[in-house]
């Protein structure tokens, strides 16, 4: 035999010695518990905040954009974004109802050209990385101070005068108007029912504040309508109004599709005093937010006050005031705080503040989550960005499963790995047709274990070679089913060389 035929032949037989045949059984063991947290992400769309970075932008540029954010929300460990698709009654997609937004094209009603409907385009995108996306209204505000250019006809300002009140800076809905709470709740249905969200989400923006104008909001003719009658103090009948809003979206989205979750993000600070030591901006006062009695009726899935301050902070501690919240959840829903990377930058707060905020939910079992504010602000922040990847989340985890909405558990999945050790390929399938959001793939080689997460359309994925395989299936609501476990099971050397062979 020639010399270089002879070596290949060798190479060939020294790799078939080194790498002998794996096959995979079903095995009767447990892999490690799935790790459970929310992460999330707000992308804010107003003024351009975080997207897209300018106005006009083409559809590539503006795809591109979103792309990238999706990714490194993927690349951190992230499970979701809270993207905000109606900044002031305006939309980021496809509404027959309100008008395309400014901030998209640059001029308010006008349509992306080419053609695309970014919101569908991000839910698309958003369930490839395993990431959730909820959208994120302002029930509210009509215009913001940003708005330049013409207010397009189809606005509500232009189509009903009536609803929309003039203030400081802003146009804004009067929330005392049963009309305007039908309107916005359309808004928001209409959303629901025609896209496949995984929540809904609601700021800290309810009645003005006061500060924008320096006098009350002009809200008399309503309250000669509806307040006078109702025999509450003005004050008492503005938070009703804005109370009665919250409970109708919740029960009006349950009953639409009750795995969409619904999450309120409003002001840390409840009332100054809410523990003694806190001090501040009272929210129940000045803007009618009495988001403690939301929570306390459990007119929501998850909520996420906004907790902008330091650990240290003697009148806005972070752990002070996440406890307090914590007690006051008594419906056991999702308290996922919002932690602010636009001020970790500043000199006053500490490089390691969000990592330090982030143990100190983990180290509480009623705060299972975060939500990261804002996308443009952690992406500049480098050193955060190092800090997350590499210490506080290296790893995956699913989303905390929302028992209240649906415990029924998906059957267990079946699971088979076919090819050779250079291209294994693990299949798997569920019988019937069970509604499968995502696959929680679990690896483990070498001794340690790896989490991927998979939309439910996904059947099979390349895992390369591992000790051991664990595919579960996770519903809508976040319930597991129980895990297909396979173990590899080495051949033997009469399995790997075959015994007639001719040289």
């Amino acid at each position: 035999m020639p010399l270089k035929p002879f070596i290949t032949l060798c190479l060939l037989l020294i790799g078939t010695l080194a790498s002998p045949a794996v096959s995979y059984e079903s095995a009767n063991v447990n892999p490690p518990r799935l790790p459970r947290e929310f992460r999330g992400l707000w992308i804010a769309t107003v003024a351009n905040i975080d997207w897209p970075s300018k106005p006009g932008l083409s559809t590539a540029a503006q795809k591109a954009e979103l792309i990238s954010i999706l990714d490194r929300a993927e690349k951190l460990n992230l499970n979701a974004v809270i993207f905000q698709v109606r900044p002031a009654c305006d939309a980021f997609y496809a509404s027959q109802i309100e008008p395309w937004s400014e901030y998209l094209t640059g001029a308010m009603g006008k349509a992306p050209e080419p053609f695309y409907d970014p919101l569908s385009f991000a839910i698309e995108e958003a369930h490839k990385r395993g990431l959730e996306l909820h959208a994120w209204f302002n029930p509210y505000r009509a215009l913001h101070k940003s708005h330049a250019g013409s207010v397009s006809a189809d606005h509500i300002s232009k189509r009903h005068p009536e609803f929309v009140k003039s203030y400081g800076q802003y146009l804004w809905l009067d929330p005392g108007e049963r009309e305007v709470q039908d309107y916005s709740l359309s808004v928001v249905m209409d959303v629901v029912k025609r896209y496949d969200i995984d929540g809904v989400h609601f700021d800290d923006y309810f009645y003005p504040d006061p500060a924008e104008a320096n006098k009350a909001f002009p809200d008399n003719p309503s309250w000669k309508k509806f307040g006078a009658k109702s025999g509450l103090p003005l004050d008492d009948w503005r938070r009703e109004n804005v109370n009665d809003f919250i409970e109708r979206v919740y029960r009006s989205i349950k009953a639409a599709k009750p795995w969409v979750k619904f999450g309120v993000s409003p002001h840390g600070i409840w009332r100054p005093g809410n523990p003694s030591s806190i001090r501040g901006f009272d929210a129940y006062a000045k803007i009618s937010a009495d988001s403690r009695k939301w929570l306390a009726n459990g007119w929501l899935d998850y909520f996420s006050p906004q907790l902008y301050w330091t650990i240290d902070s003697k009148e806005q501690s972070f752990p002070v005031l996440l406890k307090w919240w914590a007690e006051q959840n008594v419906k056991q829903r999702h308290l996922w705080p919002g932690l602010s990377v636009a001020y970790a930058a500043r000199p006053s707060w500490d490089a390691d503040e969000i990592p330090k905020q982030i143990q100190i939910t983990r180290d509480r079992s009623d705060v299972t989550g975060y939500i990261l504010y804002n996308t443009s602000s952690l992406l500049a922040n480098k050193s955060l960005l190092d800090r997350l990847q590499r210490k506080v989340q290296p790893t995956k985890a699913l989303i905390p499963a929302s028992p209240w909405l649906g415990k029924t558990a998906l059957p267990k999945p079946g699971a088979s790995v076919s090819g050779n050790p250079e291209s294994l390929k693990l299949n798997w399938k569920i019988e019937g047709a069970a509604p499968v959001q995502w696959w929680a793939v679990q690896t483990k080689s070498q001794g340690k274990w790896n989490l991927e997460i998979l939309p439910g359309e996904t059947l099979s994925m390349n895992p390369g070679v591992a000790d051991a395989i664990a595919v579960t299936a996770i519903d809508r609501f976040g319930n597991a089913s129980s895990p297909a476990m396979l173990q590899a099971r080495k051949a033997t050397s009469r399995e790997r060389i075959p015994q007639h062979r001719k040289w």
